[in-house]
């Protein structure tokens, strides 16, 4: 091998050693990176979107309360038919049967309770003096069903109609968005944009480029009603009242998004 061939070979083979640092330096910078985003320095920045929309279903739970003696089966009946009664007036008013839901059916005893002398100290206590144990005279019996209507149209006369049809009870009368994807979706898309000007305008303060996407995180907030939207407390009813005027207002459906950003 003449001397010539000798320095050419000495000259690949230095090449190839580099080739192979850069290599393996590049690919460790690389892995180092991906697997340790902290590594390296690093800025987040957060957006808020925010749509306004208007609720599309109207939700309220009557319940039938009974009140009587000794005989729970007829007081069963008399609840099971008042109830009955109330649910076929919600579907006559083309409430869908998917949209009617027993959330309740509670029966609690009624007790006599006695006020004994607690001053007789005699032991044993004679027979005479033993205070009885708390008796039940009677039963209660609250069957609760929860009522989602589409139509607002129909919102009042129906929870008018379910008090002249056997409800005494009506409560928690609220508003929501049925699919809220669609407005999540705006909402989220909003807040990424403000998320992006925001990090162009830091990056553009601070003298430096942004680099690539490291991690992005979301977060709700509460919706926020307008108007009747925010719901009633319990409202105990006797008898028949006019129908109500039901208004749905509107509500902000808010997604907060944190992006963070590598500084280049």
């Amino acid at each position: 091998m003449t001397e010539k061939v000798k320095n050419y070979l000495g000259i690949a083979i230095i090449i190839g050693i580099l080739v192979f640092a850069y290599a393996a330096w590049s690919y460790v910078g690389t892995y180092s990176k991906s697997a340790e985003p902290s590594s390296f320095r690093s800025f987040s920045v957060s957006g808020e979107g925010k749509v306004v929309t208007v609720p599309d279903v109207a939700a309220f739970t009557f319940s039938v309360v009974t009140e009587g003696g000794k005989n729970l089966s007829q007081l069963q009946k008399e609840n099971i038919d008042k109830t009955n009664k109330a649910i076929a007036f919600v579907k006559n008013n083309k409430v869908d049967q998917k949209d009617i839901k027993t959330e309740g059916y509670n029966i609690t005893p009624r007790y006599q309770y006695y006020d004994c002398d607690r001053q007789v100290q005699i032991y044993p206590a004679p027979e005479s003096t033993l205070c009885p144990p708390p008796e039940i005279v009677g039963y209660t019996i609250i069957q609760t069903v929860g009522v989602k209507v589409r139509d607002f149209s129909k919102v009042g006369d129906i929870v008018a109609g379910v008090v002249e049809n056997g409800a005494n009870s009506v409560s928690g009368l609220t508003f929501t968005i049925d699919d809220r994807t669609k407005a999540e979706n705006e909402a989220r898309a909003e807040a990424i944009s403000k998320a992006k000007e925001k990090a162009k305008a830091i990056a553009m303060a601070g003298g430096f480029n942004i680099g690539r996407l490291l991690s992005i995180e979301e977060g709700y907030q509460p919706y926020y009603g307008y108007g009747m939207g925010g719901g009633m407390e319990s409202v105990s009813l006797k008898s028949a009242a006019p129908a109500p005027t039901i208004e749905p207002g509107s509500q902000e459906v808010r997604i907060i998004v944190t992006l963070g950003y590598e500084i280049e």
